[in-house]
């Protein structure tokens, strides 16, 4: 089921690339971007997190986490993480569990043949676990609107 606004945010357990476990709830009180994407050292998805790096002030300037979803291994999010110096915590979602509850999961990736892969997504969840902004990207080759979700979280403050 897709996850629209006014949605409560399904809660999820996740290995980080610190090797801690994060949950949703974690983030109660505080507004949080929730970006999935495909897979870790791939253009597109690098270019989305440094860019979420790059404007890290902006979001804690309107009092919002960022965490970064994929499929891939905490050991590989770690490595993925040091290289790109991104200031924000990777979470592993390999069991597919957070991906498939946010509606977020290609049955087949378009490239490669591959399955289990999520999809780029960005949710804005506000201090109440409540699904502000939702939108699934309809190629893994397209960006989240950052503008959208800027203004998401400064109607939210």
């Amino acid at each position: 089921m897709a996850i629209s606004v006014g949605n409560k945010a399904p809660d999820f357990s996740l290995v980080s690339d610190a090797k801690e476990t994060v949950t949703l709830n974690d983030y109660q009180g505080k507004n949080l971007v929730l970006l999935f994407f495909p897979l870790a050292f791939t253009g597109v998805c690098t270019k989305e997190l440094c860019t979420m790096r790059d404007d890290i002030s902006q979001y804690n300037d309107m009092n919002a986490s960022i965490l970064g979803v994929s499929v891939d291994s905490a050991f590989t999010l770690e490595q993925f993480k040091a290289a790109q110096n991104l200031n924000f915590p990777l979470l592993s979602d390999f069991n597919k569990e957070a991906s498939t509850a946010y509606d977020s999961l290609y049955e087949e990736f378009p490239a490669f043949g591959m399955r289990g892969v999520s999809k780029r997504s960005a949710f804005v969840i506000d201090k109440e676990g409540i699904v502000q902004y939702a939108e699934v990207c309809a190629s893994p080759g397209d960006l989240p609107n950052f503008s959208a979700i800027k203004e998401t979280l400064s109607n939210l403050n």
